[in-house]
């Protein structure tokens, strides 16, 4: 009688199946009941076992009862040298890999319970870290803006932001076609979040009627700021440097425009001396803050809004800044501006 032939060991993909197959024979009351026990960072791992544990933790149901039971604040985080992924994290525990970002895409800053990814290539998307589901906002400009945009040109602003009065979130876009000097233009479009964005379309909207600086976005209480463009700096047009544009995303209009604290508190011939690299807008606190850089000495003062219509700046903080070895001024500017601002 010949010996029996040993079994071959399983392939991964066997494994895998296998493994598939067991987890769907728990009961789904009990799954469920699992799985509301774990925290937000590990259902974004365990979303992969099956088909059947992703449509659980991907049910409205299942994410209501989750986020009543877990309370406690969410983070999503973008680190430098991994270019495809987003990480959950909350407080006390180490980050846990999220949905994936795609490469080049930028975590824009936001205290929502959605996050948004950008590019500046017209790509913007929309993630929610408690089920890990990634919506892609259509790239296709707004109708009355589709003679006048080329998706093949860069440079494109996005913020995301919550309506106050009814608690609806919504993106603005701005195109940012050739540039001031060269006779460009800068297009604004909204879009509404409803749960989905299958069937939604960007909206134009009048612009400010000046250039606005794309990088210096901030969204605060869902109005997006902005200082205007560095291409005024220095020209006599009577424009300063701290002078503040502000959209609103519910009436989706542009508010009055705000003179900012160094105008307000200075004369004209010393808030001249002053360069757009020296301001930053931030939100801190609830609060609109100009954070204004020196360099002799190293220090930065953050001035926070306290009441738009009468325009009432206050400067809570005064911070002297120790030196650090880098390479250049503007180097050093930089790194306090994402450190100290940077920090929620």
């Amino acid at each position: 009688m010949a010996p029996p032939r040993p079994r071959s060991p399983p392939t991964t993909r066997a494994m895998r199946a296998r493994a598939a197959a067991s987890s769907d024979r728990i009961p789904p009351d009990v799954l469920f009941d699992v799985l509301l026990r774990l925290p937000a960072r590990d259902l974004c791992r365990l979303r992969a076992v099956s088909r059947s544990w992703r449509a659980l933790a991907s049910d409205p149901l299942f994410v209501a009862a989750h986020a009543a039971r877990h309370g406690g604040p969410l983070f999503l985080a973008k680190f430098r040298d991994d270019k495809t992924s987003v990480y959950a994290v909350d407080l006390g525990s180490p980050p846990a890999a999220g949905a994936g970002g795609g490469p080049y895409h930028r975590l824009l800053c936001t205290r929502l319970d959605l996050g948004c990814l950008a590019t500046d290539w017209n790509r913007c998307s929309v993630l929610d870290p408690a089920t890990g589901a990634v919506h892609l906002l259509p790239e296709r400009p707004a109708e009355e803006h589709a003679n006048c945009v080329n998706l093949s040109n860069p440079y494109t602003f996005f913020a995301l932001g919550r309506v106050a009065a009814t608690g609806g979130r919504k993106v603005l876009r701005m195109f940012n076609r050739l540039g001031f000097h060269n006779g460009g233009q800068q297009i604004f479009e909204v879009f509404t979040i409803n749960g989905g964005t299958d069937h939604a379309w960007w909206r134009g909207r009048q612009g400010p009627g000046l250039f606005t600086d794309e990088c210096s976005g901030v969204v605060v209480d869902g109005v997006v700021y902005f200082l205007t463009s560095r291409v005024y700096e220095g020209a006599r047009c009577g424009i300063r440097p701290d002078y503040i544009m502000s959209f609103d995303l519910g009436r989706e209009e542009w508010m009055r425009d705000l003179r900012g604290p160094i105008s307000s508190n200075a004369g004209y011939a010393k808030v001249s001396l002053y360069t757009r690299h020296q301001l930053a807008l931030a939100e801190l606190k609830g609060s609109l803050v100009l954070a204004d850089h020196h360099h002799q000495p190293f220090t930065m003062d953050l001035w926070f809004l306290s009441d738009f219509r009468s325009g009432l700046w206050v400067n809570q903080y005064h911070i002297r800044i120790e030196s650090l070895n880098l390479r250049s001024a503007d180097e050093y500017h930089e790194y306090h501006l994402k450190t100290i601002v940077g920090v929620r």
